[in-house]
């Protein structure tokens, strides 16, 4: 399950900006137009968008993108897909497929989650000071549940909803930061920009990756990374993100049991 590239930027502008905002106005017209704008000229599509060329052009920069150009090349090879979690006819049997898989997939994360590593992780937020939690759309829902879920327990957590916010703080973070990105399939980076692009000093953050796709490996850039078996299909997502992050919060939660109970027992 790989949502194209196109459909996330567009869908991270219309949930991250106001409602009247320009880029929200023009990001939520691509999606509800899509096949109507794929031979449409920069002018055609301001026009039609309420707005200047120039904020055409502002938006596509904003996105991440080098020019109109590229939004429309991206414009011509996306369209947009949903999967079904059932082929039944019948709606008792098509909600019980589907629940099915949700709970598959939920089992699939109990069994497979390495607690050695979500150890490791958890003892890395109690020793960073500066705590980021990112994702994209499902993602970053369950990025700002875990950052709640943190917050509660006494830890303070950064998430940015926007994705251009997100590569912007991976940019400037250092070697205070801990970056926990939480990416389902595993293609977090292709959206907008290349982990080549990010923090290019020596000074670089700790960056923990947590995903269902086992090709993902630890490499210069990712520090760790927590696999959980998945068979990327929609139906196991977000649930299977949010259990792992749940575990998360739980492990995290034991971790200052245990030390409140040892400084007691001093």
């Amino acid at each position: 399950m790989f949502y194209g590239k196109l459909p996330i930027l567009l869908l991270a502008e219309v949930s991250s900006q106001s409602m009247n905002s320009t880029n929200s106005q023009i990001a939520a017209y691509l999606l509800e137009h899509l096949d109507e704008v794929r031979n449409t000229s920069i002018k055609e599509l301001a026009r039609k968008c309420f707005v200047s060329p120039s904020s055409i052009s502002r938006f596509c920069r904003d996105m991440g993108l080098n020019d109109f150009a590229e939004l429309r090349e991206l414009i011509a090879e996306t369209d947009l897909k949903f999967e079904v979690g059932s082929q039944a006819e019948d709606s008792e049997k098509q909600k019980k497929d589907y629940v099915d898989q949700v709970l598959e997939g939920i089992s699939r994360v109990g069994n497979s989650l390495d607690m050695v590593q979500v150890e490791k992780l958890v003892n890395d937020i109690h020793m960073h000071k500066k705590v980021s939690v990112f994702g994209l759309l499902k993602a970053e829902t369950v990025a700002m549940n875990l950052q709640t879920d943190l917050q509660m327990l006494g830890k303070q957590v950064n998430s940015k909803v926007h994705f251009s916010q997100q590569i912007e703080y991976l940019e400037q973070a250092d070697e205070e930061d801990l970056i926990i990105i939480f990416s389902y399939t595993g293609i977090y980076f292709d959206y907008e920009y290349s982990q080549n692009r990010i923090h290019p000093n020596i000074k670089r953050p700790k960056i923990y990756f947590i995903t269902g796709n086992p090709y993902v490996k630890k490499n210069a850039f990712l520090n760790e990374v927590i696999h959980f078996s998945s068979r990327q299909n929609q139906p196991s997502h977000p649930y299977q993100l949010q259990v792992a992050a749940d575990i998360i919060a739980q492990a995290y939660a034991h971790y200052r049991l245990k030390q409140f109970q040892d400084k007691k027992e001093i």
